[in-house]
C-alpha cells in the first residue's frame, strides 16, 4: 500500500527526521492560505499522487508568490496527472501539498527496501539524487551504493558512516546522516514497510540534510497490526479491480492487452 507524500512526511516528522515545512491543501484558496502561514518568498506546490515523475508532467510547481501558488494548485486540483509511472488514463488530484522553498546546494538519494537475493533489508544511496535511480542504476551502476544489514544487528554506525563518505559528505553532515539514517531504519521496521524512499535528500546550502521528497510503500501483508497506516489508504489511487480483488484477500494484477 502507497502513502501520499504528504502522510510520508507526517511520519517523518514523527521520528524526527528533518522535512521542509509544509502542509496539504484540498483546494486552490486553501494552498493559498498555508503559503501565506508559511512565509517566505518561494513555494513548490505538489500534485498529490501515487506515482512517481510528477516534476516533468507538471506536477510540481515553483511560486514565488501567494498567487502563483493559488494558480498552480488549480491547475492540479480535480484534474489527472499523467507521468510515465500512471499510465495513459493518469491519477486524480484531489490534493496538493504546499511546501517552503529549499536553499539546495546538492541532492542525494537515500533508500530503504529488502534486499531478496540477500534476504536482508539494503540501505541504498547515491550521490545522483533528483534523478530517476533506475536511470542511474542502469547507465552508471558504479553510482549505487549499498549496505545490507544484518538481521540481528541491525543498522551499524560504520555502514551509515561508510555510504555517507562515498556521498562526499564531512563533517557535521556525517553526523546528520547517521542519525537520519538510523531514524529511517526504525521507522521501517516499526511501520512494517517494504520500501522508504528519500530522492532528493538535499544538502542546503547551510550543511543541513533535509529530506525534499518522501516516498512510503507499506507492507499488504501486515496491515492487520498497523491500523493507523491502513486508515491513510487513498482507494482513488488504485486499480478499481485491483482494490475489488483486495478486499476479497485476492492477489490481481492489471496488465495492458492488444
Amino acid at each position: 500500500m502507497n502513502l501520499h507524500e504528504y502522510q510520508a512526511k507526517d511520519l517523518f516528522r514523527s521520528y524526527g527526521i528533518p522535512v521542509p515545512a509544509g502542509k496539504v491543501a484540498a483546494s486552490a484558496e486553501e494552498a493559498a492560505a498555508v503559503a501565506g502561514a508559511l512565509g517566505g518568498a518561494v513555494w513548490v506546490v505538489k500534485a498529490q499522487v501515487h506515482a512517481g515523475g510528477r516534476g516533468k508532467a507538471g506536477g510540481v510547481k515553483l511560486a514565488r508568490d501567494v498567487d502563483a501558488v493559488r494558480a498552480a494548485a488549480a491547475g492540479m486540483l480535480g484534474k489527472r496527472l499523467v507521468t510515465a509511472q500512471t499510465g495513459a488514463e493518469g491519477l486524480p488530484v484531489e490534493r496538493v501539498y504546499v511546501e517552503a522553498g529549499s536553499d539546495i546546494a546538492r541532492q542525494l538519494y537515500l533508500s530503504l527496501t529488502l534486499n531478496r537475493e540477500r534476504g536482508r533489508i539494503a540501505l541504498i544511496a547515491s550521490a545522483s539524487g533528483g534523478m530517476d535511480i533506475e536511470e542511474v542504476a542502469h547507465q552508471s551502476p558504479e553510482k549505487i551504493l549499498a549496505a545490507n544489514i544484518h538481521p540481528a544487528a541491525g543498522l551499524q554506525g560504520f555502514q551509515a558512516r561508510e555510504l555517507a563518505f562515498g556521498l562526499g559528505l564531512s563533517g557535521a553532515e556525517i553526523t546528520q546522516f547517521q542519525s537520519l539514517t538510523a531514524a529511517l531504519y526504525r521507522l521501517y521496521l516499526d511501520k512494517d514497510l517494504s520500501l522508504v524512499e528519500v530522492n532528493p535528500l538535499i544538502v542546503t546550502r547551510s550543511g543541513a540534510l533535509v529530506a525534499l521528497d518522501a516516498k512510503i510503500n507499506v507492507d499488504a501483508n501486515a496491515l492487520f497490526r498497523q491500523g493507523e497506516l491502513a486508515a491513510l489508504r487513498d482507494a482513488s489511487q488504485e486499480d478499481p479491480m485491483e482494490r475489488r480483488a483486495s478486499e476479497h484477500d485476492l492477489n490481481y494484477v492489471s496488465l495492458d492487452g492488444d
